[in-house]
């Protein structure tokens, strides 16, 4: 029998930056993921890493290890950070629980933008970076079905209408700040998927002009070719700082690239003009003295959620739909996850019962020697319905349980001696 476990931390229960200093580069997950195997052989492990939550679910067996202090323990030591640092922000999930909240999670309802879609990629690349085609595994069954379950309710909800992401929220707060964009320069740094979201969203208010500075220029003059703008090189990023009046900074640097000393040059050289800066990095790209600097107007991830809440005000009929569709996908996971552990173990029940009655029908038939074939067959026949009787309940109570880990499976499977 297997155990699933996860711990986690998000835009709810952590701050950014908290976030920022347990957050994984694609580089550092493969690395953690590595270490784990290592360190726990028998169990396997999913990471999902976003700007809004760092999440380590597991699948064990059901007396092994890791334990939830152990996934905890294993975040902090990974990033040379002390338990106690964590541990206030850490979430803990077991066998359903964790059902319920990574379905929740894929199908973008706990999200900071609730009905964004780029969530449901994150946890299909967490998944496909962990994924072991030769292992039987609990935790490949249960992504796979939340990947469909979000699917299904994206499709069938409108939960997805109108584009939502972070990056479209990040325009609302443009809006805020700018009554025109057709005489705008807006500056792109990182050539992602967050940064493609937003130029996305801004050439659409037919902004003046669009750059994309970013270290490879091959995919920065692929994204500006997308939206008719000019790729420049990351070496003069501090002269395009200058230009631009809406910067977009959304990289994968484990350090600032826009530091508090280096802005207040490039704000002389702009003589103080207002410039609208949204950092969706995380780690942040931009140092958090840069918001305190005249005339510079800096928002980050978190900032985000103010436009975010206020905006989902409008959405609660597509939410609660969602939510129903994701409880009827717990519920019919949870069904087969029963099944798939207690049958194994109901068979074994009852062919070690009826084997018992057998061998002891056998061992009275052959201190019965007169009987007749007929007569045989009828004390075979009552000693299988003794059996079948006796095992009713037992096993309706099994079936019944929830889980295979729960406490009444284990108390059946240690009273009977199953599964040694």
């Amino acid at each position: 029998m297997q155990r699933l476990i996860m711990v986690g931390m998000n835009h709810a229960t952590a701050p950014l930056a908290i976030r920022e200093k347990f957050a994984f580069s694609a580089v550092q997950r493969e690395l953690a993921l590595s270490r784990f195997a290592e360190a726990y052989p028998v169990a396997e492990a999913v990471l999902v890493s976003t700007c809004n939550r760092v999440e380590l679910y597991a699948c064990r067996p059901i007396h092994g290890h890791p334990r939830i202090e152990d996934l905890v323990t294993f975040l902090a030591d990974f990033h040379g950070i002390p338990v106690a640092e964590l541990q206030p922000h850490i979430y803990e999930r077991s066998n359903r629980a964790v059902v319920e909240h990574l379905f929740t999670v894929a199908s973008s309802l706990d999200s900071l933008v609730v009905g964004e879609t780029q969530i449901l990629g994150q946890i299909r690349e967490a998944y496909e970076l962990s994924k072991k085609p030769e292992v039987n595994s609990l935790l490949h069954p249960l992504f796979q079905r939340a990947i469909a379950a979000a699917r299904e309710v994206m499709a069938k909800t409108g939960l997805t209408d109108g584009k939502r992401s972070v990056a479209s929220i990040a325009v609302e707060y443009a809006k805020q700040i700018f009554e025109t964009f057709d005489d705008k320069t807006v500056l792109s740094i990182g050539a992602g998927k967050m940064s493609t979201l937003a130029l996305q969203h801004f050439s659409e208010l037919h902004v003046k002009r669009l750059l994309v500075c970013n270290r490879d220029m091959a995919k920065a003059e692929a994204l500006a070719g997308r939206f008719g703008g000019q790729a420049v090189p990351l070496e003069t990023l501090a002269d395009h700082l200058v230009e631009a009046d809406i910067v977009i900074s959304s990289t994968g640097s484990p350090v600032p690239i826009i530091g508090t000393a280096m802005f207040q040059q490039v704000l002389k050289r702009r003589r103080w003009r207002p410039v609208f800066l949204v950092d969706i990095a995380l780690p942040r790209d931009v140092e958090e003295g840069v918001g305190e600097l005249e005339n510079v107007y800096l928002y980050n991830i978190d900032d985000l959620q103010q436009v975010a809440a206020a905006t989902d005000s409008n959405r609660k009929v597509c939410v609660e739909m969602a939510q129903a569709m994701v409880v009827k996908q717990v519920e019919d996971f949870v069904s087969w996850h029963t099944a798939r552990e207690v049958g194994p173990l109901i068979e074994e029940l009852f062919a070690k019962s009826h084997g018992i009655a057998k061998d002891e029908v056998l061992r009275t038939l052959n201190k019965l020697p007169d009987l007749s074939v007929e007569q045989r067959l009828h004390v075979e026949e009552m000693a299988r319905r003794i059996v079948n009787k006796l095992l009713n309940d037992p096993v309706r109570a099994v079936r019944e349980s929830g889980t295979g880990s729960s406490p009444f499976v284990r108390a059946v499977a240690k009273l009977f001696k199953l599964g040694d």
